[in-house]
């Protein structure tokens, strides 16, 4: 492995975690070098599966992009309990790497988008109207995702393969009413960094939709997104507090964070994901916000 920088010994080191197919990191993370940089912190991209890396050699190990993890998301768990200084922490990668979370932030009265989880095997008989989409518990960078308009017989047999090929992998499935909000408003993410005083708002941004039918079963590491600044109305910020009150152990452990909330059918909105583990921080569309996150680093660094 090679340095980014030609940084002198005795700097804090900083490994920004990323998969082999991207192996310099996305370019949405490289923001980050430059600040981090001339905040005298050496950082270099790190591939998590190669066998080469030292990860007792870092200070830090930041998990960025490793987005080809979910086909082996035990493996993935299993590597993450075997790093120092890991952020965010293993058990908040366990934790929040199976969707079935949603459950219990729901149980603890965080408003959730409905969902019926479907085991493999199991029964499901799709509805006879509605849209709805379907996705695996186990999953990143909306993969193995589709729309399925439910009134179209055709489309009902499509979405009945969809759960019946998940749950031949061994996948659970979700069952979720689509929102249709989501192509006129967008979904908001709303982003939060590590401080002094523990986790803040950071920025936010708006996505447009992406979803345009049943899932193509295609091998793309992510699907594209189109991505805008926005700056969240009172009664998001409301939901995103209430999601971040309610994870488990707490957000004083956490490098980041990121709320994804959609209004459901009232206006009011619900959580689609709240992301802990490897979420695109958008950084290019804040300008301070490449900053804010060498700043967080150094707070794991003190």
């Amino acid at each position: 492995m090679s340095d980014i920088h030609g940084a002198t010994r005795g700097e804090p080191r900083v490994a920004l975690v990323t998969c082999a197919e991207l192996g310099d990191l996305d370019p949405d993370d490289r923001l980050v070098l430059g600040p981090l940089t001339a905040r005298g912190v050496r950082a270099q991209p790190a591939v998590w599966d190669d066998p080469g890396v030292d990860w007792a050699a870092y200070d830090l190990v930041v998990l960025r992009s490793p987005w080809d993890y979910a086909p082996r998301r035990d493996e993935f768990v299993g590597w993450a309990a075997t790093v120092p200084h890991l952020a965010n922490p293993a058990e908040v990668v366990r934790w929040n790497t199976d969707k079935r979370y949603l459950s219990e932030l729901s149980d603890a009265g965080v408003p959730v988008v409905p969902t019926v989880w479907v085991e493999p095997g199991g029964p499901w008989e799709p509805p006879s109207t509605g849209e709805y989409v379907i996705k695996p518990a186990i999953s990143a960078g909306s993969l193995d995702t589709g729309r399925y308009d439910l009134s179209d017989p055709g489309v009902r047999d499509l979405a009945r393969r969809h759960v019946d090929r998940l749950g031949a992998a061994g996948r659970l499935t979700m069952v979720q009413p689509y929102l249709s909000a989501v192509d006129t408003v967008g979904e908001t993410a709303l982003l939060f960094l590590a401080g002094p005083d523990g986790l803040s708002f950071s920025h936010a941004i708006c996505k447009g939709a992406m979803l345009t039918g049943p899932d193509l079963d295609t091998p793309e590491l992510f699907r594209p997104e189109k991505i805008t600044p926005r700056t969240p109305g009172a009664a998001e910020r409301a939901v995103a507090d209430r999601v971040l009150a309610a994870l488990p152990g707490g957000t004083d452990r956490l490098l980041y964070a990121r709320v994804d909330l959609i209004p459901g059918p009232d206006g009011a909105p619900v959580l689609v994901e709240v992301e802990l583990t490897e979420p695109s921080l958008f950084l290019g569309h804040d300008p301070g916000a490449a900053d804010r996150l060498a700043d967080a680093i150094l707070t794991r660094l003190t």
